[in-house]
């Protein structure tokens, strides 16, 4: 693995989907949902900067996103949480790649330069308890916070594959407190663009009703029983939901 690559599995054969993870995760966290997606697509789901087979990948946002474009191609664009910033990111870069962005739990940016400083200041803390108390007890407490209370299994197994000085970078270098806010920029996305957000997670909620107000071709899905892992809490109602929005702008695009 090169500094200028992000690692990807591939599977399945048909339109390509790109699947991008949230902080702490890897590639392999979408499971099931990869694998269902890849009946009737060619899934690729890539490691994001500073995550597994992408550990000695050091990028911000911008950076990541170029990467992520040149992993994944021309394709529908999948991100949760840490990996909906990448793709939106990638989407106003790079729209000639986006066909389609779907973005699970995600924002467009903290607008106020006070709460990004307060948040990188936040992050900076976190990324020294990372490398003062090592990556399990690190990990222990990420998982156990409010935001994932709905998640029965945190994958801890598979987050254990990332590293110290991988997540840390991640951190200090892709955390919401490095990103400049989206928000003026989101009308200028012209794909259609599919915004999820679990019930339960509230802030989240309403990051996704304003995003799909100011997206020209938005739909909004807001699933019930289901917080910020809603992909994972509810696995068959993402899919299915995924599912119907991929056929429906697929006959919307053929009838062009």
């Amino acid at each position: 693995m090169t500094p200028e690559a992000l690692a990807a599995v591939t599977a399945g054969a048909g339109p390509r989907l790109v699947l991008v993870h949230g902080f702490t995760q890897t590639a392999r966290s979408w499971g099931q949902l990869a694998a269902r997606l890849a009946a009737d697509h060619e899934v690729v789901a890539v490691d994001a900067p500073g995550h597994g087979d992408s550990a000695d990948v050091r990028a911000d946002l911008p950076t990541g996103a170029r990467l992520l474009g040149a992993a994944g191609g021309r394709a529908t664009y999948v991100g949760y949480s840490m990996g909906g910033r990448l793709c939106l990111h990638l989407a106003l870069a790079r729209p000639d790649l986006v066909e389609r962005l779907v973005l699970v739990s995600a924002t467009a940016g903290i607008e106020r330069a006070e709460d990004r400083r307060a948040r990188r200041d936040a992050d900076e803390a976190l990324a020294r308890s990372l490398e003062r108390d090592g990556l399990d007890a690190f990990l222990a407490r990420w998982v156990a916070q409010p935001l994932f209370a709905g998640l029965t299994d945190p994958g801890l197994a598979d987050r254990r594959r990332n590293t110290v000085e991988g997540l840390a970078s991640s951190l200090r270098l892709a955390g919401t407190g490095t990103q400049e806010p989206l928000w003026d920029r989101l009308g200028a996305l012209t794909m259609p663009v599919l915004v999820v957000a679990g019930a339960d997670d509230a802030k989240f909620v309403a990051a996704a009703e304003r995003m799909a107000a100011l997206l020209p071709r938005a739909t909004l899905r807001i699933v019930d029983g289901a917080g910020h892992t809603v992909h994972l809490e509810r696995p068959d109602a993402f899919l299915t939901l995924l599912q119907d929005w991929l056929a429906g702008t697929a006959a919307d695009a053929t009838r062009r």
